[in-house]
């Protein structure tokens, strides 16, 4: 499904400020110091010293920080421009690391920049295909956007044979300006992690990482062609959701060709009133939209905000989700469904230790984690929240105060679960704003229930089964040779075992520590060698301190201290 000129982000690397990124940097800091961001550099441990240089700044002085810090980040990121408005937006997502406050200001930032000019558009709708085509293909195509983005933007066009399509066009010059933001962000990151005491905790440089893949993702619109196609292909036998339809043979890296659809925002609860929508009915089908999605197809929109959803509005009484943009999709494996819902179940039977159980098994927490200690940190997580109705419990936030205490265990973050919690979070603010008294867990358990049933019970140990049968008869007759030709290796010490370019660079990078450690030893064991030395020639020189040349005093010193950090950084 990947194109041949699809753009690939690059491995992260570590990266040295360049002198191209140093005006963007004077950028970036006269944008914080006017919002009064200031409080948030002066904060890192390498500047604190430098603090009493804040009150210099013509910015504590002419401007006042009266508003909330969240709203000032947010607004600082809407100036800085849309790639810092895309970075805002994945940090929102990651609530288990961010407070409260700066997370909901950085929820509310819109990826909405100025449109490129109609004519470069329509220049680059002609050059996407050969000559002559567009006439054949298009009867009109609208000069004016219908909407416009920070990677993208959507033009309204009619085919010559009368069906309505949009026309997704990638940004001119988009590439260059992800790739030097990016690096910035990397620089950045990396200065955090170094200078920020909370910096290695909130590990910046796998946010930028992340924001890095979701960018580069979003450039190649066959990609998001294919996903759109595979969604539509998961739901054609149902009524719950419509995808539309992706011209194929239309379709460019740069340009995604697609059914225009129509729809009521779902948004704009008034004119879904105006239409007699059943609400309640509504909002029960966007929650089984999305466990219907990843449980049993493994497979999900991650972008469903409001703005990406409208609501065919042609059967009041069976109403149907329309989803739009298919930049941003999540993925599940089979354990990770499993053991997500083993503990959805496990939570709301107050199974706390089934709960720690799981996020072991599953490597989400270190093996060596205490049960009992973490059983009582979930229980104390989860209590104050069952305590409530369960109309009012929070899937999203569960899941947010469940990521918060499991990082108290030193609990990897998965990427996969970040996803999957801020569209939770998104069909959770959807389905309540529809309809406040929307019981989640009434409409989600049938469905996990019956995954369990089908994925777990004897069902699906026969399907395994009928599954497998295929591949044993073809390998079964193989094994003996197998274990002879393995043995044979082992007896002759042949075997080899591989690392993996992870465990590579681990130990690439201890030899490289490891042998800076021994050139400062050494180094500083000579240099109090020649001090010595230089004392034990005549004892005397012009310049004398304390009995000794100061010469030796200099080696000395620098000497010690070279030793003293090398068997320090050992240790």
């Amino acid at each position: 499904t990947g194109s041949p000129n699809k753009k690939t982000a690059k491995p992260y690397r570590e990266k040295n400020m360049k002198l191209s990124q140093f005006g963007r940097l004077l950028q970036i800091n006269h944008v914080l110091g006017r919002h009064r961001l200031d409080e948030l550099i002066l904060a890192i441990h390498f500047f604190r010293p430098y603090r009493f240089l804040s009150w210099f700044s013509p910015y504590r002085w002419r401007h006042k920080a009266d508003l909330p810090r969240g709203e000032r980040i947010r607004l600082a990121l809407q100036d800085l421009g849309p790639i810092f408005v895309k970075f805002g937006q994945i940090l929102s997502t990651r609530r288990d690391l961010l407070p409260e406050d700066i997370a909901d200001s950085l929820a509310k930032l819109q990826d909405q920049v100025a449109p490129f000019p109609n004519d470069v558009a329509l220049a680059l709708i002609h050059a996407a295909y050969e000559e002559g085509e567009p006439e054949r293909i298009f009867s009109h195509i609208d000069a004016e956007p219908l909407a416009s983005a920070s990677i993208a933007q959507v033009h309204a066009a009619t085919l010559t044979d009368g069906k309505q399509v949009i026309l997704k066009l990638v940004r001119p010059g988009i590439e260059k300006v992800i790739r030097r933001d990016v690096d910035l962000l990397y620089t950045l990151a990396g200065l955090a992690e170094k200078y920020w005491s909370e910096g290695k905790r909130l590990r910046p440089r796998e946010v930028v990482a992340e924001l890095e893949k979701n960018l580069f993702d979003e450039l190649d619109m066959l990609r998001e062609a294919a996903s759109a196609s595979q969604l539509k292909r998961h739901f054609a036998d149902e009524r719950l959701l419509y995808v539309p339809e992706v011209y194929w043979s239309l379709t460019r890296p740069n340009l995604l060709v697609q059914e225009r659809v129509f729809g009521a925002p779902i948004s704009n609860i008034a004119l879904l009133k105006q239409h007699n929508i059943d609400l309640e009915l509504l909002a029960t089908i966007g929650v089984e939209i999305f466990f219907t999605q990843v449980f049993r197809h493994s497979f999900f929109h991650a972008d469903m905000h409001p703005g990406n959803i409208l609501v065919d509005v042609s059967n009041p009484q069976l109403p149907r989700y329309i989803a739009i943009d298919f930049g941003i999709m999540g993925t599940l494996s089979p354990e990770d469904q499993r053991y997500l819902a083993e503990n959805f179940l496990a939570f709301f039977n107050h199974d706390y230790r089934r709960v720690a159980e799981l996020h072991i098994q599953s490597g989400w927490v270190p093996a060596e984690t205490r049960m009992d200690e973490f059983e009582s940190a979930i229980r104390s997580v989860c209590e104050p929240i069952f305590a409530r109705p369960l109309k009012e419990i929070s899937f999203g936030q569960l899941l947010l105060r469940l990521f918060q205490t499991a990082r108290r265990f030193n609990m990897q973050i998965q990427p996969q679960l970040v996803l999957l919690q801020k569209t939770l979070l998104n069909i959770e603010g959807l389905g309540r704003d529809l309809y406040p008294d929307l019981d989640l867990w009434q409409t989600a358990k049938p469905i996990l229930e019956q995954w369990m049933k089908e994925k777990l019970g004897w069902q699906a140990a026969v399907k395994s089964l009928q599954k497998e049968v295929p591949t044993w008869a073809e390998t079964l007759p193989t094994l003996p040779r197998m274990l002879h030709d393995l043995t044979k290796q082992a007896q002759a010490g042949q075997l080899h075992m591989q690392l993996s370019s992870k465990d590579l660079d681990k130990i690439r990078q201890e030899v490289r520590h490891s042998s800076y450690r021994t050139a400062t030893a050494v180094s500083g064991a000579a240099f109090i060698v020649g001090a010595a030395i230089i004392k034990g020639l005549d004892g005397y020189s012009a310049n004398m301190l304390a009995g000794m040349p100061v010469l030796s005093w200099v080696l000395g010193l620098l000497g010690g201290l070279m030793l003293y950090f090398s068997l320090r950084r050992s240790g």
